[in-house]
């Protein structure tokens, strides 16, 4: 005799805000009646750290601090033991969204060192003989947007080799000129990342032009922080020897889940960067880096 177990919420999209109500309901289909123990809902969000390898030796006691961080936890009986009827039985249940004491709930996101997740648990008790039924739902946290109007901060660059850094023949190094702007640093996180790049001159011929977008991870306690980078994406712009003089756009959206509002918090932060990378023929690599700071409008 088998049972399946279910959970729907009535959000297609599933993203709730602080303070909403999250309401759905638990489907229990069987051919035929169900015998259980009771049937409970879980609510969970936690935010889990994790330590990156080359940092592990370096914080020992870091181990005993990065146990997942709980945000919000709420359980509740849907059904008391009994019997559910052959069929597809449906049952309606409502979780409001409200943290207990100063709590913050963050938005979710999943990255590689920090991730925040909202997670709603269905289980479905049974005697000994039976396998008891458990079935979870990932749900998705916005903050609430903020008041007011993002002040774009436009920014002007030009690379050449006297600009980079981290050179270590730099008379070596072909001669380049490439002028570029971005619209903003400080981001709408629901809206695309734009501006345009040109180059005026180059030596060397170029292979590729890229835009790559980073997520810097900073874990931490009282004996100091790892940060780490690592890649989101990667786009790229323009292939080949390019036009000299001709704009090419930038255009970048930040993608779900992987991106949140710039981050900081006592034990955690999350913050993120774009790279704007120009390989030469000769496989030299150029790139400019640009702090972002995301928010939610």
């Amino acid at each position: 005799m088998s049972a399946a177990l279910d959970i729907r919420l009535k959000r297609a999209n599933k993203v709730y805000h602080e303070g909403e109500v999250l309401a759905g309901v638990v489907v229990i289909s069987s051919k035929e009646a169900v015998q259980h123990q009771g049937i409970s809902l879980t609510m969970e969000g936690l935010v889990n750290l994790q330590l990156s390898s080359k940092s592990v030796g370096v914080f020992e006691a870091f181990y005993n601090s990065v146990k997942p961080i709980q945000l919000i936890t709420s359980n509740i009986e849907v059904v008391k033991p009994g019997k559910v009827p052959g069929g597809k039985t449906e049952i309606p249940f409502e979780f409001p969204l409200h943290v207990k004491g100063n709590k913050v709930l963050f938005e979710t996101y999943h990255g590689v060192f920090v991730n925040i997740q909202y997670t709603l648990r269905c289980d479905l008790k049974r005697s000994l003989l039976a396998k008891d039924l458990s079935k979870t739902c990932e749900f998705i946290v916005h903050c609430q947007p903020q008041k007011g109007k993002v002040q774009p901060s436009p920014v002007d660059f030009s690379i050449t080799p006297e600009t980079l850094q981290n050179v270590r023949e730099r008379g070596s190094l072909p001669k380049f000129l490439i002028r570029g702007r971005l619209d903003a640093t400080n981001c709408v996180i629901t809206q695309p990342l734009i501006g345009e790049l040109v180059v005026e001159n180059s030596e060397v011929p170029i292979k590729s032009i890229e835009l790559q977008l980073v997520r810097v991870e900073t874990c931490g306690c009282a004996e100091g922080y790892a940060r780490d980078a690592t890649e989101i994406q990667n786009i790229q712009i323009a292939e080949g020897d390019v036009c000299h003089s001709l704009p090419i756009p930038i255009y970048m959206v930040f993608p779900r889940l992987f991106t949140c509002p710039t981050l900081e918090t006592t034990n955690f932060k999350v913050e993120f960067e774009v790279n704007v990378v120009i390989v030469l023929q000769d496989d030299h690599l150029i790139t400019e880096n640009f702090p972002l700071k995301l928010c939610r409008f």
